[in-house]
């Protein structure tokens, strides 16, 4: 009955949605294209079906992978095996539903019925427009998470399977009005940011609604209640963020339809958290009494008023915004940038005004605000933590937003000097600060087990990555070394670099793999967390020299060069105030020859004062074995090699 009613209230609140805020028009207009009633109302409702199908898979397989009780050693409990096993037929209607989406949506494009469409049309449509690879995409991802739902039997296999149906929602958000948006940064991030959330927050609450045992589902909804909050909170901030990228102005919040249908959403968003924080402060304690009916009952209000939002999502992707996603007159440079092009450079405008990446925004937040929390958690233990290592994390941290999120970034798109400081610093400064914070140390300090230890925590995944074998692999120094420098050929030896710079995701790809292949190579040289091979000083000192040559010959390289790099897209984009292309690579390629020389003399130093004080404890460990030896009046190996050195000198005087 609760899965009924929330059908039948989301088409209901689909349909009225649609109607009032613009969606759907009334009648169709002389002279203009009509795709017909059957385009115009079967797109929305088989994208609410889309949508539908893509929560209860996340949810489903989240909740089987991280909430619900493991079987015996890496299995599945019997619930979440279930519970795997029917995420695969919501998958699989995923997949049709990502499907029927392309011909629907070139009707609607080319405004004719659907059933005038062409085969070699959807085709075209799947290959060539933004919207038609998005729908392909999903459907080729969803239809691996259907199969993987089949053949999973361990907890690690449900966790992989899980990550991907997450991905699997992602390409819708790189398509309408969040790319057409003016802020693509912001836009983009923000709305993937949303979905993800909305689906963990809603696929959840129809997952726990499908627990039979009392007991199974009271381990449940103690996890979900964590995950729920954290999902609320990023559902709120990144909505707030896309709706003004979209409404332009606060004034239409209550001057647009749109606006009004915005106001709704966010009633609807504080309805569900009034909803949630009873779930915390009365249903889970009747839960752990064995009371399951308060929960279920409060939990499919919920869910009915989810149903209610989840119609205004659709609604209000299909309703025209008070910024125009296509705008008539358009710069060519904002829409390559999604931003205006900058004014010159000056020591102001490295700061201000900032160009705002929901990502690197929440990245820098909440990873400054995860570890200062595990700081004052050992800190209310009455354990010490190094002042040091939190300065340098923060310090990282404040690097990383300013060099992503300030100024200086919207420069980092149209010079290739700017670029290559950006890379420079989020490559080597900024990871040799990260490494020296001790992230995962702090992490397996502060982190509290789970309450139930059937259940995963997140203290028992990090273990697990730290003992897999594909970090194994990746710490090894020449492996670590190959990653870190490899990259850097690919991307200005190729046209790689022009490639990534034309897409949001992945321009912002490149930057993430900039932090990790900086941190993962300073992290094998220098690292304090555990997990890293025993690798002998000498070793990594010749792995560091080899890192600053190769830095070196880089930099040389792209000095001598006249050839531009990613020519295309740097003569769209160059800024009339600056130079010559090739001037400005090369001022970029000096940066990358010099720019590297203090990070790597002081890593060089680190290195060896570690090399030395491992001299010392070696030769402590062997005076403390000779003093042993002595004493007990046994030979310890260091008497035994001087012994052996003594026989060979008198072998030698003999001959």
């Amino acid at each position: 009955m609760v899965a009924l009613g929330a059908v039948v209230l989301l088409a209901t609140v689909l349909v009225v949605a649609l109607r009032w805020g613009g969606g759907i028009a009334g009648r169709a207009i002389v002279g203009l294209p009509d795709p017909g009633p059957v385009t115009t109302w079967g797109l929305p409702l088989v994208r609410a079906g889309l949508d539908v199908a893509g929560v209860l898979t996340v949810g489903w397989c989240v909740t089987a992978a991280f909430l619900l009780p493991g079987g015996d050693g890496q299995l599945l409990g019997p619930a979440a095996y279930r519970m795997l096993r029917r995420a695969a037929w919501w998958a699989a209607g995923w997949v049709l539903a990502a499907l029927a989406m392309l011909p629907l949506t070139l009707a609607d494009l080319l405004g004719v019925p659907v059933t005038e469409v062409t085969f070699a049309g959807v085709r075209s449509l799947a290959w060539s427009v933004a919207q038609g690879r998005s729908a392909l995409v999903q459907a080729c991802v969803a239809l691996a998470v259907a199969v993987a739902c089949r053949l999973v039997l361990t907890r690690t296999g449900a966790a992989v399977v899980a990550l991907l149906a997450c991905v699997a929602l992602v390409p819708p958000a790189l398509t309408g009005h969040s790319a057409g948006a003016g802020n693509h940064q912001l836009a983009v991030t923000s709305l993937a940011a949303h979905i993800l959330a909305a689906a963990l927050w809603v696929g959840g609450l129809a997952a726990l609604l499908t627990l039979r045992r009392d007991a199974t589902l009271a381990v449940a909804a103690r996890g979900y209640s964590r995950l729920a909050l954290g999902c609320w909170v990023a559902v709120a901030v990144s909505g707030a963020a896309s709706a003004a990228v979209r409404l332009g102005s606060f004034a239409e919040l209550w001057q647009s339809r749109y606006g009004w249908l915005v106001l709704g959403k966010a009633a609807a968003l504080l309805a569900v958290g009034a909803l949630g924080a009873a779930h915390r402060r009365r249903t889970l304690p009747a839960l752990h009494e064995r009371r399951p009916g308060a929960f279920r009952r409060l939990a499919a209000g919920e869910l009915l008023v989810f149903a209610a939002t989840l119609g205004l999502a659709v609604a209000l992707s299909r309703t025209p915004t008070p910024v125009p996603a296509n705008p008539v007159d358009t710069d060519p440079v904002t829409d390559l940038l999604g931003f205006a092009a900058p004014a010159p450079l000056s020591a102001a405008r490295v700061f201000w005004p900032p160009l705002l990446d929901a990502f690197f925004i929440a990245v820098v937040a909440l990873g400054a605000a995860a570890y200062v929390a595990g700081v004052w958690r050992l800190y209310r233990g009455g354990h010490r933590w190094p002042v040091a290592r939190t300065a340098a994390w923060l310090g990282g941290m404040l690097l990383l937003g300013a060099f992503t999120v300030g100024g200086f970034a919207r420069y980092a798109y149209v010079l290739f000097s700017a670029h290559m400081a950006q890379h420079m610093v989020l490559a080597m400064v900024v990871p040799i600060l990260l490494v020296c914070g001790a992230p995962v140390t702090l992490a397996l300090r502060a982190l509290r087990p789970p309450a139930d230890p059937s259940v995963r925590g997140t203290r028992d995944w990090l273990l697990l990555v730290l003992h897999s074998r594909v970090l194994r692999v990746l710490s090894h120094p020449a492996v670590a070394l190959a990653v870190y420098v490899v990259s850097l050929y690919a991307l200005y030896f190729s046209d790689l670099l022009g490639t990534l710079m034309r897409y949001h995701l992945g321009h912002l790809g490149m930057l993430v793999h900039f932090v990790l292949a900086g941190y993962l190579f300073f992290w094998v040289l220098i690292g304090a967390d555990p997990g890293r091979r025993a690798v002998a000083p000498p070793i990594l000192v010749l792995v560091h020299f080899a890192g600053m040559a190769f830095h070196a010959f880089l930099g040389v390289a792209l000095m001598q060069s006249r050839t531009v790099i990613a020519a295309d897209w740097y003569t769209a984009v160059h800024p009339s105030w600056a130079g010559d292309l090739l001037a400005d690579q090369h001022v970029g390629a000096g940066l990358a020859w010099g720019f590297g020389e203090l990070p790597a003399v002081a890593i060089l130093l680190l290195l060896v004062v570690r090399w030395i004080r491992a001299d010392e404890r070696e030769q402590r460990r062997l005076d403390r074995a000779a003093d042993r030896a002595e004493a007990t009046g046994e030979e310890d190996d260091l008497a035994r090699y001087n012994a052996f050195l003594r026989r060979a000198a008198e072998a030698t005087e003999r001959r």
